[in-house]
């Protein structure tokens, strides 16, 4: 059985794919996920549903959510429930099952050490497999009218966020360092107009359009991205940004240099 939680919340077990129906089962499954084979408190899990604000009848609301969690999760030819009740809460045992948002920084990480040893072409495909595992937006809000997660949710997205935007900063440098350069331009501009704070992405189209023999395209790119920083927050771009322009001004030939596609074998 694998849970995918990268994008809208489901179990895949063979052919068959569940989804979660009620907003505050999803809230408190994504929860136990998160923690896999780790105890969590009530008191965290009624946090995470509910806020700080719970209502009166708090902790018997859990203990139906926990019920109807574990029905959900109840498959045929499988005893007993892999969510088990432990002081003080609940535990979810995934065993020899998959998290797809567990196997995700994995393939990063491994895709980094490729990175470090100059295996570009393993590296891009690694990259690749990682993102691929990418559905769509993580859990959105809470239920009951609030408009953020709780802390755990919160800050595990935050995490995986922050890990998928430096898989596709490596990713793309992998690119470029095997001479993909034409084929990353389209990526680079989604992702700059996704992240306009985000300099590196800029770099890197600026660097991929040169290559594609656009250097007054790359050059606007530069000024894009200096008026964005400038507008939002009162600055210059950062010294790699500054220091490419000059080298594109230039015509620095340096710039063209890039690897013959497989050299990293």
């Amino acid at each position: 059985m694998r849970y995918e939680m990268l994008g809208p919340l489901r179990v895949v077990d063979g052919n068959r794919c569940s989804f979660v129906n009620a907003r505050k089962v999803e809230i408190l499954f994504s929860v136990l996920l998160i923690r896999a084979e780790q105890v969590v408190s009530s008191e965290q899990l009624m946090t995470e549903i509910w806020g700080e604000d719970l209502p009166r009848r708090a902790t018997a609301g859990l203990h139906v959510y926990i019920s109807q969690l574990r029905k959900f999760l109840k498959r045929p030819g499988r005893s007993g429930s892999p969510v088990e009740t432990r002081a003080p809460g609940y535990v979810l045992h995934i065993g020899d099952d998959e998290i797809d948002a567990h196997v995700f920084p994995q393939r990063v990480e491994e895709g980094r050490m490729l990175l470090r040893q100059g295996r570009y072409e393993e590296a891009t495909r690694c990259f690749e497999g990682a993102l691929d595992l990418w559905r769509g937006p993580l859990t959105g809000p809470g239920g009951n009218g609030r408009d953020t997660n709780g802390p755990i949710i919160d800050g595990f997205s935050t995490w995986l966020t922050e890990t998928r935007l430096e898989c596709q900063e490596m990713l793309a440098d992998c690119r470029l360092h095997v001479g993909r350069h034409r084929e990353t331009v389209g990526t680079l501009y989604a992702l700059t107009a996704e992240n306009p704070m985000r300099e590196t992405f800029y770099r890197q189209l600026m660097l991929a359009l040169y290559r594609s023999e656009r250097q007054a395209d790359a050059l606007k790119v530069y000024q894009s991205a200096r008026r964005t920083l400038k507008d939002e927050l009162g600055l210059e771009p950062g010294r790699a940004l500054q220091e490419l322009q000059r080298a594109i001004l230039a015509g620095d030939n340096r710039l063209m240099a890039v690897p013959a596609v497989g050299s990293d074998r």
